[in-house]
């Protein structure tokens, strides 16, 4: 036998084996269908036939068999229309029977009956003359049998309805060829034609992620630690279907960066819009000040790195940026990273920019510090490049300047506009020392009906005591919802007060005529004193204590934090989550869109391990981040208040 043919049967034969296991049927084209016809018939994507039928996209003949992968979507209710076009005549025979001469013609014993009404009173004797019906049938389906139209909900997002009838985004988009890529709730959009109960809900409990192209199970677990069995065990169609090209899958809970973390109406996964795949041009200024590190010896450079809080501070950030150039790169991504001590002096700033070519360069982050950043942002005004400040607030917003920091007036606002729309609350009352009586004075025009208490003073010396009792907190307290605000920066005022106020809450108690009281307690400035030794953690968790943040805690199990520790032995810190988060989005927002100021359009809302970025464009200036997190003790811990 030709080896090549023997070749052949044996590709077909383990082909064969393969389709078979994961559950695939075939179809045989017929005269005037179209691949859009099939596949909508078997609901499938036109994608999915061609994957497996790639010859179909040259010419789709009659009588060619497809490979169909079978969907779980209901199929179309298919109804046999009989045609009558004339009749056979048949003389009976010796021992023939109704039954045989049904099979014979291939129609029913009904249909004999019907055209041959004699049968309906009499038995079948040999030399009976036979009127045989010839029929045309025709296969009817019924129309839209395959999908259904779906509303969406408030905040649901296109991943999420994906996951819900179990189909990727790239066939939820091929359904609705319109669709934008933000939902609107009450929109409606097809979807496949579910039973209700084969339809799945998202699980807030957990994580999503989206499969990339290409990806299989030995690039999830290196990327989401997760073995093959653990994937297919919290999500069973893989076992069926294997890994797809826009699937999505339910991981355990993580932030992780290049996934999808939450719904939002808003929010933008950029990694799923990557367009560019051309090499881009980041510079990173940071004032390591190694000028000042003394390299004599390792003990030497190590007492000099304890000292300095710049250096320290570079490090943490430019250890999170390197490890998101390592993800960045996972997705396939090209990037030229130039990195360059600012030493803190502005003359070294503007030193870097005129002895290297910043032409090409495509954005900068840093740097660090005040003045240096603004004459960084001045001298590369003139190449019209973006400059991202990592930590800056209130700074000077010339037209290439993004203030990734959000704005100590936005944290204010989050928390008063949050108490605002609390409907439940009976009583405000604001406790603040004498040196925040100008915020107490913003809060009470914001709260008319709020009562006003302040730390008492010393007479001698006039100044604050940081202490308020019991009897002066606990006459302002009212049965039912009460919010305190608590505005100082003292942590033994901040312990008093928490203390007082976590033994004021009490249950409903019938018997001894006592109402229930329940305590919030919030601030519009969250600082160092909150998180004083002599702070109890359990009072803030009774007290539910909430305030605006520009970051998040992430979970322990995140990916990112996982990689960080077993790369540098230790858990990641803020400026390390900051170096992370920032150079994510400045690249994936180079990567999805023309450049990092058309992206503020196009990406409204961004969010990574501990951070989001909602940039809007001042009036006659550049950009700042105008979004901040909610968040509230619960049980020692620290969440997101979901609004």
């Amino acid at each position: 036998m030709n080896r090549f043919l023997l070749t052949l049967i044996i590709v077909l034969v383990f082909g064969l084996t393969s389709l078979s296991a994961q559950n695939f049927s075939t179809h045989q084209v017929k005269e005037g269908e179209t691949i859009e016809d099939i596949a909508k018939r078997y609901y499938v994507s036109v994608i999915d036939i061609y994957t497996f039928n790639p010859d179909a996209k040259k010419e789709l003949k009659p009588n060619t068999v497809l490979i169909i992968p079978i969907s779980k979507a209901k199929k179309p209710t298919v109804t046999i229309v009989k045609e009558l076009q004339g009749f056979k005549r048949h003389k009976t025979k010796r021992k023939e029977t109704l039954y045989g001469i049904s099979q014979k013609y291939e129609v029913s014993q009904d249909d004999l009956k019907k055209y041959n009404t004699f049968l309906y009173a009499n038995t079948l004797k040999k030399g009976d003359e036979l009127q045989i019906p010839i029929f045309k049938t025709t296969e009817v389906a019924e129309e839209n049998a395959a999908t259904k139209t779906y509303t969406v909900l408030p905040k649901e997002g296109k991943w999420r309805i994906a996951y819900k009838f179990g189909i990727t985004l790239e066939e939820l988009e091929a359904l609705n060829p319109d669709m934008e890529e933000v939902l609107k709730e009450g929109q409606e959009i097809n979807v496949p034609n579910l039973d209700s109960e084969e339809e799945k809900e998202v699980d807030e409990q957990y994580s999503y992620y989206k499969v990339l192209p290409k990806e299989g199970f030995y690039r999830l677990k290196l990327k989401l630690g997760l073995e093959q069995s653990e994937l297919e065990a919290l999500n069973p169609e893989l076992i069926e279907t294997g890994l797809k090209n826009g699937m999505i899958l339910k991981i355990p809970y993580s932030n992780l960066a290049y996934g999808i973390t939450e719904a939002d109406s808003n929010r933008i996964n950029l990694v799923d819009s990557i367009s560019d795949f051309g090499t881009k041009n980041i510079a990173i200024m940071l004032p390591f000040r190694l000028n000042k590190v003394d390299f004599d010896s390792s003990s030497d450079a190590k007492e000099s790195i304890k000292k300095d809080p710049y250096l320290n501070a570079s490090l943490d950030f430019y250890s999170g940026v390197l490890l998101a150039i390592d993800s960045l790169k996972t997705l396939g991504l090209s990037l030229k990273i130039d990195v360059y001590d600012t030493k803190r002096e502005i003359s070294e700033v503007s030193r870097i920019i005129n002895e290297n070519n910043f032409e090409n360069v495509n954005a900068v982050i840093g740097p660090l510090t005040a003045k240096t950043f603004e004459q960084a942002a001045i001298e590369l005004r003139n190449f019209n490049i973006p400059v991202i400040s990592p930590i800056g607030t209130d700074l000077q917003l010339y037209d290439n300047v993004f203030q990734s920091k959000p704005s100590e007036d936005l944290l204010k606002n989050k928390i008063v506009n949050y108490v605002r729309k609390d409907t439940l609350t009976n009583n405000i009352i604001i406790i603040s020392d004498s040196k925040h009586t100008e915020v107490s004075n913003s809060l009470k025009r914001e709260f008319n009906h709020a009562k006003q208490i302040y730390s008492g003073k010393d007479k001698k010396t006039g100044e604050d005591k940081y202490y308020i009792t019991k009897d002066d907190i606990e006459i302002n307290i009212k049965p039912g919802k009460n919010i305190v605000f608590l505005e100082t920066e003292n942590t033994g005022l901040v312990s008093n007060v928490t203390s007082v106020l976590a033994s004021l809450i009490q249950k409903e108690n019938k018997e001894e005529g006592k109402e229930q009281t329940d305590i919030v307690l919030v601030t519009t400035h969250k600082n160092s004193a909150f998180e004083g030794d002599e702070v109890s953690n359990e009072h803030l968790s009774k007290l539910q204590f909430h305030f605006a943040a520009t970051s998040r805690s992430y979970n322990e199990g995140n990916p990112f934090a996982k990689r960080y520790k077993q790369l540098y032995n230790i858990t990641p810190n803020d400026a390390a989550v900051k170096g992370f988060d920032l150079t994510m989005d400045v690249v994936l927002r180079l990567v999805t869109s023309e450049d990092l100021y058309m992206s503020v359009n196009k990406a409204p809302l961004t969010e990574y391990v501990e951070n989001k970025f909602a940039y809007k464009k001042k009036l006659f200036g550049g950009y700042y981040n105008n979004t901040v997190y909610l968040v509230k003790y619960d049980d020692l811990a620290v969440i997101e208040v979901k609004q």
